[in-house]
């Protein structure tokens, strides 16, 4: 019988709070014994790249990088990317703590750089199976990943420790699930779709439907407006008007890591009553200064008396159906006056968020050993699932655990930290290694991040 190393933690996803993690392992000394690598479904690491509009701004400082409010002097910072690239001086005559979007990616992708050897790039995890601890009687000791790459390839790989930063997955409406992705595109794929469904500025006119209330629905309502001359844009909202994020300096203390301790010390029901009382800051909010900049493009079209863009606000859309020539009809109806009317659009762009629950579905395997952790959202302050006793395996979830940690768990602002927390969590429960049996049939060898995983 042969044997396999099993790894101390695995990683699945990569995105920046997986990143984040890495750092933090890289820089702690007690975690150069630590086996651990990720799986990464993309080809190379990407951070919302469907929305890395030129012109578009964080809108968090860039202190709240993946390292400062931990270590301001890691050679991770923000700042000293800037310095290694040769932009410091530059970045420092903005005047600015918000670089662009596209800015702050290529940070990320400069710390992503340093960690290729411990990432499997193009591998997406299809399932994850527990594995019975030998002679503890119905005890699970570690859990097996298995995944499969681009060349259709399946790897498995053993770990004591599961850290899933899977991020969010498009949020689609049942009004306009049955569609299709023809001529729908949510806002998470809207670069990399957008030209293919509007066609060029030479062909015929395009009207797009952009429906949305938050930040991503107004940058590209305005990008629409700006980049293609063919297409008239409407964008749709129940709401009567686009409303102003609130990023007032009391209020955005909510974002501060030390607050994450306030909202889970609350009991449950009071816990979701001040998550709701601040969900002003984060979701179907714009930046005041891109409110502006619509209004200012919708008054000029008066002063030109050409009205090709719309902001149709008090609007709800009923139904959503494919016409026989391929465009879609929408039923909206005005909130305010009850009159429903029908409209044909070429296009429609969804920028209705996302859903944070992909990982109920990838740890699908485990539930029947879970009990009621996964089904309830158990998760302890370190976030690690709280499984029952006889579950030895530890899991970390990142970026879905908004309503036992707070807004702030799906966002940058607390990645520093959580990191950290979790890099304490996985030291203080770390064990020596262990073997466990493997079938050669079945298997054969294949390297891991300096560890062994198997293809199968």
């Amino acid at each position: 019988m042969q044997r396999e190393t099993v790894f101390d933690l695995i990683g699945v996803g990569f995105g920046p709070s997986n990143l984040s993690l890495a750092v933090r392992l890289a820089e702690e000394a007690g975690a150069a014994d630590l086996a651990h690598c990720f799986i990464e479904r993309q080809p190379e690491f990407g951070w919302h790249r469907g929305m890395l509009l030129d012109d578009c701004r964080m809108q968090i400082s860039f202190l709240k990088d993946l390292v400062t409010q931990r270590d301001p002097k890691s050679r991770f910072t923000f700042i000293n990317y800037l310095f290694e690239r040769g932009r410091l001086n530059e970045f420092v005559n903005l005047k600015s703590f918000y670089p662009t979007r596209v800015e702050f990616h290529d940070y990320l992708r400069w710390v992503a750089d340093a960690f290729d050897k411990r990432v499997h790039y193009g591998e997406t995890v299809t399932s994850i199976e527990p594995v019975h601890a030998a002679g503890k009687g119905g005890a699970i000791g570690s859990l097996r990943v298995f995944s499969r790459d681009g060349e259709g390839r399946e790897w498995q790989r053993v770990t004591r420790a599961l850290s899933v930063g899977v991020g969010g997955t498009a949020q689609v409406p049942e009004a306009f699930a049955a569609l299709g992705p023809h001529n729908v595109v949510h806002s998470s794929s809207y670069l990399t779709s957008i030209e293919r469904v509007v066609g060029k500025p030479e062909e015929a006119k395009k009207r797009v439907a952009v429906i949305g209330a938050g930040q991503s629905a107004a940058e590209v309502f305005m990008d629409l407006s700006r980049r293609f001359a063919h297409v008239d844009a409407s964008l749709v909202i129940r709401s009567g008007a686009l409303k102003p994020a609130d990023d007032s300096p009391f209020v955005n203390e909510i974002f501060n890591p030390a607050y994450t301790d306030v909202v889970y010390a609350q009991p449950k029901d009071a816990r979701r009553t001040l998550i709701e009382g601040f969900r002003d800051t984060n979701y179907a909010v714009v930046d005041r200064p891109l409110i502006e900049q619509i209004y200012e493009m919708l008054y000029l079209q008066t002063v030109s008396d050409e009205p090709r863009h719309r902001l149709l606000a008090n609007t709800a859309i009923e139904a959503a159906m494919r016409t026989a020539n391929g465009q879609i009809e929408l039923t909206m109806r005005d909130r305010l006056t009850g009159h429903a009317r029908a409209e044909r659009f070429d296009a429609l762009v969804l920028a209705t968020g996302y859903r944070r629950d992909t990982h109920i579905a990838l740890l699908e395997g485990l539930a029947p050993h879970l009990g009621d952790a996964l089904a309830e959202g158990n998760v302890a302050r370190d976030y690690r699932l709280a499984t029952p006793g006889h579950f030895k395996p530890r899991i970390y979830l990142q970026g879905c655990c908004e309503d036992s940690h707070g807004l702030s768990d799906t966002l940058l602002s607390v990645l520093a930290l959580r990191s950290d927390e979790i890099a304490a969590s996985l030291l203080e429960h770390a064990t020596g290694d262990e073997t466990i049996s493997r079938n050669p049939a079945r298997q054969k060898n294949g390297v891991s991040g300096g560890r062994m995983a198997f293809a199968l």
